[in-house]
């Protein structure tokens, strides 16, 4: 299930991430959901859905680092 909006994940995403960081997440989240279609393509016996939040959540880890409990932007 893509998002269509930041306001539209789920709540952990919305209550840790900044703004950016949640566009970042969406944007993954929403690309691996339609790379990851297929079973084969994932690893183990992981859900498409599963699939795509690992990713988006690595794709956040790009740019973002948790400090407590809050996630900042790495800086570069």
């Amino acid at each position: 299930m893509p998002y269509q909006h930041n306001s539209d994940l789920p709540d952990n995403v919305r209550s840790s991430l900044p703004e950016h960081g949640q566009e970042i997440y969406r944007k993954a989240f929403n690309s691996a959901w339609d790379q990851y279609q297929q079973p084969e393509d994932r690893k183990g016996d992981a859900s498409r859905e599963e699939t795509a939040h690992k990713v988006a959540w690595s794709a956040v880890k790009n740019e973002y680092h948790k400090q407590g409990d809050n996630w900042v932007k790495d800086k570069s």
